[in-house]
């Protein structure tokens, strides 16, 4: 998938995904900015990545982890902060949810914030219906 608005361009192809860049954005979020290098390597390796580029410097990044069959996890979503409020975290969603490889799939996030954002492109909330186990 290749995307573009306006001089921003939206892609999934994995070779233009920085790990390092990916570390700094992380490093941004609540959920990951703990998280090591390692991890989030291996983590890039093992689903598919969404870049989000100015020119060549990656501003945003999303993971989709799946069975390419029933379902697929959205995470893992970023937006540099100096480049936020310019509808990226937007036209990323509708890609992504627009995706022919997920048609057909649920999909599931985590998320404790911008529940406005992600509603609008079909994901609802279920709090009863999920369970978690933290990792030892």
């Amino acid at each position: 998938m290749e995307v573009f608005l306006r001089e921003y361009k939206i892609s999934s192809n994995q070779d233009l995904i920085s790990v390092d860049r990916v570390c700094e954005l992380l490093k941004q979020s609540y959920w990951a900015d703990k998280r090591s290098r390692e991890k989030i390597e291996a983590s890039i390796k093992n689903s598919v990545g969404i870049g989000i580029y100015d020119k060549a410097k990656m501003i945003g990044f999303a993971r989709i982890v799946t069975d390419h069959a029933t379902m697929y996890w959205l995470c893992d979503v970023i937006i540099d902060e100096a480049y936020r409020g310019n509808g990226l975290g937007k036209k990323l969603i509708e890609c992504i949810t627009g995706m022919e490889e997920l048609k057909g799939m649920f999909g599931i996030l985590a998320t404790r914030d911008a529940h406005g954002l992600y509603e609008k492109y079909g994901f609802k909330r279920e709090p009863e219906k999920y369970m978690r186990r933290d990792a030892d």
